[in-house]
């Protein structure tokens, strides 16, 4: 789906459509200064206009502190000098800023959409943030090939063909998949696949697939199965599953009983799909629900995502920095931010109404390109539909509520046992993976009071430390890190500071890190070791290590061992899949590599030409430059790259 006219700034287009301004007035002192704030506020709206765009507030540092739009931007930037109407959040907003970056738009719909795409990119502390990590998968049935192929998707959707989402999961598209082509038979394989085949793969022997690779379906009777497809995935289910019926009827009174297997089986497909189906959606339509729900200063959102009235999933949000907003802005922020990465539907369904619809409507119109509506369902199907993501909004949050209960609780032991100051924010967890020195990696993950940051993992290729020199890796790794800590953020100020380490292994591994960052200079980081216990594995009594050599050991069943066994297990998964990646890559490549300016296309030509890069460079010039695709030039270069010090 191509972007529409309220597409990012950045696009090649956006210069006709916006116009980026930065008025700076920027004070010395970084703490917050209420007079200082509304200084640059109003040396700011003496540059501005009144009309419609989008402007940042940005602290001493020069970091977004909030995102917001206007219709005219000079009125609604000058409310912020008139401190009586302000509340408490905006007066520590204004309290911070020193500085402001303004863009003008030609609409306030595209002032809108601009709004929440710069809080999706900036994430300022003072909007409200829909944070989801996972991207929606959707089902993509391609168009580019005289036998289409069904498959999952994710990211742009650029590749030519017919997109059905968003669903919940990736399990979900799988299991919807699997069920799609017992029920039609469509191929799931690549083109190269399909190209290489002589005879049928086993998708075929059990009954996913019609084998159109070795001409078992005609290009007709394919396209037929792909009309079906495309009839079921866009809510006509009734009609496929009549039509089989029928042909399955047929079958039988041809005493064709294979046919007539095959179609049952068939049938029972499309019968599992809508099975599935927890949500009563009939006479919907395509059509996504929103259900808030608030307690305790916690907000949880409910979304339903119903296509052809059909239940493609749901998913539970929980939108941060939430505080002194009302309610429905929350939900009007969460649902712009939310269609920022996913198609609008022609209707979205709310539970309550929201500001400035008709501008909402007409921002999603425009994302969609065509007509969007916003609705509260006041009766029948639709209002059962709402009551229902109702319900389960309320369940969802109060289940996140306990779980935080538990977390924060675990968060406070933590501290306890390991003797910190406080729970910590940011733990970073660091292991290395080798075989006996080779393809060496380190890792770290980092892990926050509300899970893994994976955004925030790293890793290191091991460079300097010696073969099997457990050690050694782990100092230089610390090195690395810390190293680049106190170069980008030596005052601390940015958040990538840990609040805690934590170290895969024993005695040694704490020694090594210990003073490498004494070397650094950095006494003030809290450490620990975990080592596995006497018997290793879950049933065994890790033992954890401190900078001082004393040893502390968790009660088998304490949910704070189990909380510190996964941050550990976690750190394993991700190195050990490192150390793999790094492996397999090491398989592929090719002494040919390594020389300069010889592509892959040169490569090709010089193995197929000697049989192996062995004989590459055994080889004499004169046999070098017989090579075919190999100039003069080109065969010095290899010839002396091989020979340098002879």
């Amino acid at each position: 789906m191509a972007r529409t006219p309220a597409g990012s700034p950045n696009d090649p287009r956006g210069a006709a459509r916006f116009n980026e301004e930065r008025a700076t007035y920027t004070v010395a002192s970084a703490q917050p200064d209420l007079e200082a704030g509304i200084k640059a506020i109003r040396e700011t709206v003496k540059t501005l206009k009144p009309v419609p765009g989008v402007y940042r507030m940005l602290d001493a540092r020069g970091d977004v502190l909030y995102v917001g739009k206007a219709r005219a931007l000079k009125n609604r930037v000058a409310n912020y000098t008139q401190v009586q109407g302000l509340t408490n959040r905006l007066l520590r907003m204004v309290s911070q800023c020193r500085s402001m970056e303004i863009v003008t738009t030609n609409s306030e719909a595209e002032a809108l959409l601009l709004e929440a795409q710069l809080v999706k990119r900036f994430r300022p502390p003072f909007n409200v943030h829909l944070r989801d990590d996972k991207s929606f998968p959707f089902i993509l049935l391609r168009a580019d090939h005289e036998y289409p192929r069904i498959m999952k998707h994710r990211g742009a959707r650029k590749a030519k063909g017919n997109y059905y989402g968003p669903f919940a999961s990736a399990g979900s598209v799988n299991t919807t998949i699997n069920a799609l082509q017992k029920l039609f038979l469509l191929r799931s394989c690549t083109d190269s696949f399909f190209s290489r085949r002589d005879r049928p793969c086993l998708l075929y022997q059990i009954k996913r697939c019609s084998a159109p690779c070795v001409g078992r379906i005609g290009e007709e009777d394919y396209a037929a199965l792909v009309d079906q497809a495309k009839l079921f995935l866009a809510g006509k289910s009734g009609k496929v599953q009549q039509d089989l019926e029928k042909q399955m009827q047929q079958a039988a009174e041809d005493l064709d009983f294979e046919t007539a297997a095959i179609l049952r089986d068939r049938l029972r497909a499309a019968t599992f799909i809508q099975g599935s189906q927890a949500i009563n959606a009939q006479g919907v339509g395509d059509a996504d629900v929103f259900a808030l729900a608030a307690k305790a200063g916690q907000v949880g959102i409910q979304s339903f995502f119903i296509r052809g009235g059909q239940n493609w999933g749901h998913r539970a949000f929980f939108p941060t920095h939430t505080k002194d907003v009302e309610e429905a802005e929350v939900l009007s922020d969460v649902i712009l931010q939310f269609y920022e990465e996913v198609p609008p539907p022609p209707t979205v369904l709310v539970d309550r109404a929201l500001p400035e619809a008709e501008l909402i409507e007409q921002a999603l119109s425009e994302l969609a390109g065509k007509r969007v509506t916003l609705s509260v369902p006041q009766r029948g199907e639709r209002r059962k539909l709402m009551e229902q993501a109702s319900r389960n909004a309320s369940e969802a949050l109060e289940r996140r509520m306990a779980e935080s209960g538990t977390k924060a609780k675990i968060q406070r032991e933590l501290a306890d046992f390991l003797e910190l100051e406080g729970p910590p924010q940011r733990i970073e967890v660091y292991d290395n993976s080798h075989i006996q020195g080779a393809k060496a990696v380190g890792a770290m993950v980092v892990a926050g009071p509300e899970g893994y940051l994976k955004n925030q993992y790293r890793k290191f290729n091991i460079k300097e430390a010696q073969t099997n020199d457990d050690f050694g890796m782990m100092r230089e790794v610390m090195r690395r890190r810390f190293s680049r800590a106190m170069e980008e953020d030596p005052e601390r100020e940015g958040g990538t500071w840990p609040d805690l380490v934590l170290i895969d292994g024993g005695k040694g591994q704490m020694s090594s890190v210990r003073d490498t960052l004494e070397e650094l200079g950095i006494e003030d980081v809290p450490l620990i070791a975990i080592a596995k216990g006497p018997h290793h594995g879950r049933e065994g009594r890790e033992v954890f290590h401190f900078p001082d050599g004393r040893e502390k050991t968790l009660p088998t069943n304490s949910s704070l061992l189990f909380y510190l066994q996964n941050l550990r297990d976690e750190v394993h998964r991700y190195v050990i899949g490192a150390h793999r990646a790094k492996r397999s890559r090491a398989i592929t490549a090719s002494p040919l590599d390594e020389i300069p300016g010889i592509g892959p296309a040169r490569k090709r030509a010089l193995l197929l030409h000697f049989g192996t890069a062995g004989k590459v460079r055994a080889a004499s010039l004169e046999d070098l430059q017989r090579a075919p695709g190999v100039s003069d030039a080109v065969a010095r270069k290899i010839y002396d790259f091989y020979h340098a010090g002879s």
